[in-house]
This record gives C-alpha cells, sequence and structure tokens, in this order.
C-alpha cells in the first residue's frame, strides 16, 4: 500500500495526494482537461450534489433496509449510526471542494453570519436538493422489487425516504425538536470549527461532525425522525411524490413536510447565535 501519503488542502480549495510508491488511491488520476468544469462554483456546487447524494444513498439507504425487513435487519440504533457513517463520507466525498455543507441549514447559517457569501447559497441549496433526490433514487432502484413485495401499492412506506412525526406528537413538537437537533448541529460545527476553542483538525473533523449526528439521532430522534437537513427530507419527499407515494407525502400529518424544512433553518440560526453569543465572542482578543 502508500508508503507515503500526504493530504493537503490547496489554494483552490481541492485535497491533493501525493503519489509516492505503489500508493492505490494516487492511481485515481485527475480528470483530463477538456472534461475538467473550469468555474470554481460549479465545481463546489457539484461537489455537493455528489456529497449529499452519498449522504442521503447511505442514509434512506439503512431506513430501507430497517422498515423493508421488517426489523430483522436492523434497528434504530443501526439507523443512528448509519447515519453518521453517511455525514462522515458525504463529507469526504466535498469537503476540499465545496466545504461539504450538505445541508442548507449549514449554508444559510454561515451567510448569516458572514462565514460564506449569500450570492453562492441559491446554487448550493439547489445542488443539495438535487442530490438528495439523487440519493433517494439510488436507494429505490436497489430496493425497489422490496418495495413491489412489502408495498406494492405504495401506502406504508413513505418514511424510508422522508420524515414523519411519531405517533401523538403534535406538528408543533416535531417543530420544537426540529429546532433543537439542528441548533445542537450548528452550535457543533461552529465549535469544531473554533480555532480558539481546542479545534479539531481537518483530518478528524468529518468524524467529528459524524458523531455529532449520531449523538441528535440518538437524544432528539424518536419526535419527528431528526431530519436536520431541509434538503434531506424535501428532495426525498418530492422523489416519493414522483415514485407512486403520490401526494399524500405533502399532506399526511396536517401538512408536516413544511416542519422539516423551515424547524431546521430556523435551528440553524438559533445554534449559531447561542455559540458565537455564549462562547466565541468572549475568546481574548490576540
Amino acid at each position: 500500500m502508500a508508503k507515503d501519503l500526504v493530504v493537503d488542502k490547496a489554494e483552490n480549495g481541492y485535497a491533493n495526494i501525493r503519489e509516492d510508491g505503489d500508493n492505490v488511491v494516487a492511481m485515481a488520476k485527475a480528470a483530463p482537461s477538456r472534461f475538467a468544469v473550469k468555474s470554481p462554483y460549479l465545481r463546489e456546487c457539484l461537489a455537493e450534489f455528489i456529497g449529499t447524494a452519498i449522504l442521503l444513498a447511505f442514509g434512506d439507504g439503512v431506513v430501507a433496509q430497517v422498515v423493508l425487513g421488517g426489523g430483522k435487519n436492523g434497528d434504530y440504533t443501526h439507523i443512528s449510526i448509519c447515519w453518521g457513517i453517511a455525514v462522515f463520507f458525504g463529507i469526504h466525498f466535498s469537503g476540499g471542494v465545496s466545504g461539504a455543507h450538505l445541508n442548507p441549514a449549514v449554508t444559510t447559517t454561515l451567510a448569516l453570519f458572514n462565514r460564506f457569501e449569500w450570492r453562492k447559497v441559491p446554487g448550493y441549496i439547489l445542488a443539495q436538493v438535487l442530490g438528495a433526490f439523487f440519493g433517494a433514487f439510488i436507494v429505490y432502484i436497489v430496493y425497489y422489487p422490496q418495495f413491489n413485495h412489502i408495498d406494492p401499492d405504495r401506502m406504508t412506506t413513505q418514511g424510508v425516504f422522508a420524515t414523519y412525526p411519531n405517533a401523538h406528537v403534535t406538528n408543533a413538537t416535531a417543530f420544537l425538536t426540529e429546532v433543537i437537533g439542528t441548533a445542537l448541529l450548528l452550535g457543533g460545527i461552529f465549535a469544531i470549527g473554533d480555532q480558539k476553542n481546542q479545534p479539531v483538525s481537518k483530518f478528524t473533523s468529518p468524524a467529528a461532525v459524524a458523531i455529532l449526528v449520531i449523538g441528535i439521532g440518538m437524544a432528539f430522534g424518536m419526535n419527528s425522525g431528526y431530519a436536520i437537513n431541509p434538503a434531506r427530507d424535501f428532495g426525498p419527499r418530492l422523489f416519493s411524490s414522483l415514485a407512486g407515494w403520490g401526494s399524500k407525502v405533502f399532506t399526511l400529518n396536517d401538512h408536516y413536510f413544511w416542519v422539516p424544512i423551515v424547524g431546521p433553518l430556523v435551528g440553524g440560526a438559533v445554534g449559531g447565535l447561542f455559540y458565537t453569543g455564549f462562547v466565541e465572542i468572549h475568546h481574548p482578543q490576540e
């Protein structure tokens, strides 16, 4: 394997791998220039697309396995852990190019706190939603025979793709849960990236965010399924409406679909405000 593998983040935002020895990873050559995207912004959007697609392929994939398997092929713990794995590899796929937001709540919160350019926000969010849609499509084609066997009329398995509130949970409670869960997510991301507060390295930050998501799922997932990401919910929800589940995915539970969109956007801003207000602005000035 590799004799000397060094990963650096270059000025252009890409993760460059030194080709020393017989490194298998180094065999992945750069794409021919005629196929390379010239626009830095478009490259970032493409990275957000593929990163979010990876996120949903793993995330909705584990939900499909648990739901369609009737609990014989996993349980809620498996779902929580696999969503962490989804985040981990989604970040690795896109982090060096786009920063791996993979989540409109992350994108808008960073912009609100002047850590990201507002002009880039629309393209990032569109790429995230389309990536989530594509990730749901991957899960659908892989498990298509199982869907036909378990739910041929597409009446009961819509929860594989998008989140819905648990029984006896009101939309108001679910909204509050999404706000708190996403506040913890963005507060944690701000903490992980704070260079004055025991920051993690660029090599361990994907794992730190992944563990954070696992913790949110295990602590606050029961009420609403912890979407904590508008693209993660809306993209697959839109796909499921077109793939046979119909318009009910938008009307179930008193038109619940807006909760995992608005809740995380509000929660992200709350989390960023809490971290900056209680920790970041109080660092000693150098």
